[in-house]
């Protein structure tokens, strides 16, 4: 069992929910949680991307020949933004937490692809999780670094 007065003798931590604090005033934050909230702003970006999308669709001269690279454009954006947000709300790793988030994105995408779609894995799909991972995990070292600056 972890205690913290046997690790930390001077100082005592104090857990709030998914803050820790020290009174030497380290600040951490479960890096479950911050993953979790990237990947909940990645899915908010792809939802009001995709609904702009499917406007411009209906209500302009669009061809739906433009969709592919709408739908990367998107999907880039969501998931830089996202592993932005978990690697500043980790404070570090970002590369290792942001690169989780755009797993953990690929990953339901591809669930639901499989599951609803009948969609099968091909060789392209492993590049399209290499993807995720590189362009989240950029996203939380950016993310990282903003938040050392704060």
């Amino acid at each position: 069992m972890f205690n913290a007065e046997d690790e930390y003798p001077a100082q005592a931590l104090h857990i709030d929910g998914t803050n820790i604090t020290c009174e030497g005033g380290v600040f951490l934050r479960s890096t479950s949680a911050s993953v979790m909230t990237g990947l909940v702003y990645t899915f908010c970006l792809v939802l009001i991307g995709s609904l702009i999308t499917a406007l411009l669709l209906a209500f302009t001269s669009l061809r739906e020949s433009t969709l592919p690279y709408f739908t990367y454009t998107i999907n880039v954006i969501s998931l830089l933004v996202g592993g932005f947000i978990t690697g500043r709300r980790c404070g570090a790793k970002g590369w290792y937490y942001g690169g989780l988030t755009g797993g953990a994105y690929f990953l339901l995408v591809l669930l639901v692809g499989f599951l609803g779609f009948d969609v099968s894995m091909k060789l392209t799909t492993l590049f399209y999780l290499i993807g995720a991972f590189v362009i989240a995990a950029a996203g939380g070292v950016i993310g990282v670094n903003s938040a050392a600056r704060r």
